[in-house]
């Protein structure tokens, strides 16, 4: 079926075509005349800022600013390159009296409470910080005020209040904090250890665990707990939890659970005809056990060390030529020489070599942190560069020269 044509469309179609060429030309005069009216000092503003120049950014944006008092955008980007250059009494001079003299709607003075609170942030004054964010709770900036809030209050080690911000933080932003939570509750078993107050602490780690069943941190705080009050199978088998949780972790423990294997033993009775007390054997046979399993640096220094002591230097050198063969290191090199070193006829030539592989391991075996790669001799559950929470993996890195300088640049 053929639709009948209307001749009067054609009269209609030329209208459309001069309205929207209308339209195109409104628009264009509109845009120069917003692209005219900015200072050229802002967009030379912007060119430093692309070339990283911020310091000079500044001085191009404050004189826009100067040109355009009335600009908030202009007052928000010179507020963040205050606080990005470091100047954040002026960044917090320049928003409070955006508050305090301009008529402003309540969605702009929210924005700038929020530019605000990050002045006070910035320049460490947590409690003013603390006290704006509070007002944004209930606001489109309600996840990025939490944000700082968890980080306000872990960086005051306000733990209850971090456990507080971090569960609202997960109910309305959708990302799990679970691991946060349990480090959190087991800061607050820290404090009530320090007290000796082992109900709360106890109370503390089970929550840790309840948060995160995969908290290495608990089990190792409970076994430390237990071995304290001389509670060594208590201790040992909180120790041995951790082997189902992440493996890789038992090197922390090593040490302690060989001692409590030891304590275990009776003291005055070392064995039956000389013989290596049964708590001790089983301590080291539980060490070889995981050695063989896992095959970690930290369980075979803590072994090695062991054995040298109980069964001598032959057993000792057994041990470490057999991990040389396995996995070959400069630190099993330096054990299998100075057990040998101990039996063998050219003792001086053995230290010398000892000596030699000692000077060029130096000081490499470290942990670094996966975030921000800070070095630490020791371990820390949270990076005392990033403070990312295990972020340090739990077995030393023996880094090379390469990996040292590369570090360095960082």
């Amino acid at each position: 079926m053929l639709v009948e044509f209307e001749y009067w469309w054609l009269l209609i179609l030329p209208l459309f075509f001069t309205l929207g060429w209308i339209a195109a030309r409104v628009d264009i005069k509109q845009l120069i005349a917003e692209s005219t009216s900015l200072p050229a000092t802002y967009f030379k503003g912007l060119n430093l800022l692309i070339a990283d120049q911020y310091h000079k950014a500044v001085d191009a944006f404050s004189e826009a600013l100067y040109l355009n008092k009335d600009s908030l955008e202009l007052h928000f980007v010179l507020g963040s390159l205050f606080r990005r250059t470091g100047e954040t009494d002026r960044a917090i001079h320049l928003h409070m009296n955006l508050l305090e003299n301009y008529e402003l709607t309540e969605q702009q003075s929210t924005s700038i409470k929020v530019e605000l609170a990050q002045d006070y942030f910035k320049a460490g004054l947590y409690d003013r910080a603390e006290e704006l964010f509070l007002t944004l709770r209930h606001t489109r900036y309600e996840q990025a005020a939490l944000r700082h809030l968890l980080e306000i209050y872990v960086k005051e080690r306000e733990w209850s209040q971090a456990i507080a911000i971090a569960a609202e933080l997960e109910r309305s932003s959708g990302v799990s904090y679970r691991k946060e939570v349990a480090q959190y509750y087991c800061e607050l078993a820290m404090n009530a250890i320090i007290q000796q107050d082992w109900a709360s602490a106890k109370g503390h780690l089970d929550q840790a665990l309840d948060a995160n069943k995969n908290c290495v941190r608990a089990n190792v705080l409970l076994g430390d707990m237990a071995a304290q009050q001389e509670e060594h199978a208590a201790a040992i088998a909180f120790w041995k939890r951790i082997e189902m949780q992440s493996p890789e972790y038992l090197g922390l423990v090593a040490q302690k659970m060989l001692k409590s294997y030891i304590s275990l033993s009776d003291a005055h009775s070392p064995g039956n005809g000389g013989e290596m007390p049964k708590g001790l054997k089983e301590g080291l046979a539980q060490l070889n056990q995981y050695l063989e399993t896992y095959q970690l640096s930290s369980i075979m220094s803590v072994l090695y060390e062991a054995t040298l002591q109980a069964e001598g230097a032959d057993k000792a050198a057994k041990l470490a030529r057999n991990e040389l063969i396995r996995k070959p290191s400069l630190k099993s090199l330096d054990q299998l020489l100075q057990a040998r070193a101990m039996v063998d006829d050219q003792q001086h030539d053995l230290q010398l070599m000892q000596q030699t592989v000692r000077n060029a391991i130096g000081d490499r075996a470290a942990y670094y942190c996966d975030q921000c790669g800070f070095r630490a001799k020791q371990y820390h559950w949270q990076c005392p560069a990033c403070n990312a929470w295990e972020s340090l993996p739990p077995e030393p890195t023996e880094a090379t020269i390469r990996d040292i300088k590369l570090l360095k640049r960082k």
